[in-house]
């Protein structure tokens, strides 16, 4: 079974109030720009020193961000443990705080010779973290709302839309069972998962999840049709900013300060910026809340920045588009998944991109 480490965050220890959101992280692709593809790709990696692997522009300043708004933030990796203290000394360099870092057993894997385990995600992402939100309901004694952040390379769509719906008592036992069943998991690792899913059941609907999908590989977003409205493709983090805004787990300042990044160290400028919120737009993920928060603390924002609000009521102005100016109303649940589909096509790891 996956082993749930606490990484000790930077600057202090583990807040013990309830915090307001929390945050599920992909490593790779979605912070880091990694690529485990061949074999030689992971050695690669386990032989890097911190301060050379690539970050993926904005991340690191977003999780920064949302520690600052006292999200909990767990990071839950398909990189192998050996990787442990250099992904804990990435974040230290980086000013992240990290709550929860889950890593994967791979060597004890090969040890039991559990081959598909090495590439499996549903197997070890669904079970750790059912296994991380029953700890947190022990402890809080409530359901904060979460957000999941992946990316297009693996299987997270379809691992974060199940843990999702097992949160919403939408899944079954019997169906989470069929779906283990066809996704290949080990006998160990289907009982502890149906174990976990039966605590969350006791306790579901718990809070609404939000689901990021980081588009490092340039997949269309059509691809991930069948995922709305919870799952959301973004292609960089000024749009991840703008969506937890529209959300109202960030405020436009902390919009404000990714973009002020981005435009002094990732070559943006406020045209790509508006690009990117016309792109949400188009796509029917945001409405008018996050372009109403910049313009009301406009006044308030980085110099080079001032006219932001403006620049991007113009663009969008110019397009046409009406936006409402407050969040629209609940969304209903997304449409029922064929789940049996989706583990036959990723079993034992397959379906990566």
């Amino acid at each position: 079974m996956t082993a749930v480490a606490a990484a000790a965050p930077s600057g202090g220890s583990p807040a013990t109030t309830t915090p307001p959101l929390i945050t599920r992280w992909d490593l790779d692709k979605t912070y880091l720009r990694s690529d485990f593809e061949r074999l030689g790709d992971l050695a690669r990696s386990l032989l890097e020193r911190p301060d050379q692997k690539r970050a993926v522009p904005g991340a690191a300043t977003l999780l920064r961000l949302l520690g600052q708004a006292r999200a909990r933030v767990h990071v839950l990796s398909g990189s192998p443990r050996q990787m442990r203290g250099a992904i804990l000394q990435r974040f230290a360099m980086d000013g992240v705080r990290v709550d929860q870092l889950t890593l994967k057993p791979n060597a004890s894997n090969l040890l039991r010779l559990r081959w598909r385990a090495l590439k499996d995600q549903l197997g070890y992402k669904l079970p750790a973290m059912l296994e991380a939100r029953v700890e947190e309901l022990d402890q809080l004694g409530t359901s904060p709302p979460e957000v999941l952040v992946g990316d297009d390379s693996e299987g997270d769509a379809f691992v974060y839309s199940l843990y999702a719906d097992v949160c919403s008592g939408a899944v079954s036992l019997p169906l989470l069972e069929q779906v283990l069943t066809i996704g290949q998991a080990y006998k160990d690792v289907k009982r502890r998962t149906l174990q976990l899913g039966a605590r969350i059941l006791e306790r579901a609907p718990l809070g609404p999840v939000h689901i990021l999908v980081h588009l490092e590989r340039q997949s269309p977003p059509s691809r991930f049709a069948a995922f709305a409205p919870r799952l959301v493709p973004f292609h960089n983090y000024v749009q991840a900013s703008l969506l937890l805004c529209e959300w109202r787990y960030l405020d436009a300042g902390a919009v404000f300060a990714l973009c002020q990044e981005m435009l002094a160290l990732h070559r943006f400028d406020q045209d790509a910026i508006a690009r990117s919120y016309l792109d949400l737009v188009r796509r029917g993920h945001v409405t008018g809340v996050a372009l109403a928060e910049l313009e009301r603390v406009g006044a308030q924002a980085p110099p080079e920045l001032l006219e932001l609000p403006a620049h991007l009521r113009s663009a969008l102005d110019a397009t046409g588009a009406s936006l409402p100016p407050r969040a629209p109303a609940r969304r209903e649940p997304a449409p029922p998944l064929d789940y049996l589909a989706l583990a036959l096509e990723h079993r034992g790891g397959r379906g990566r991109h």
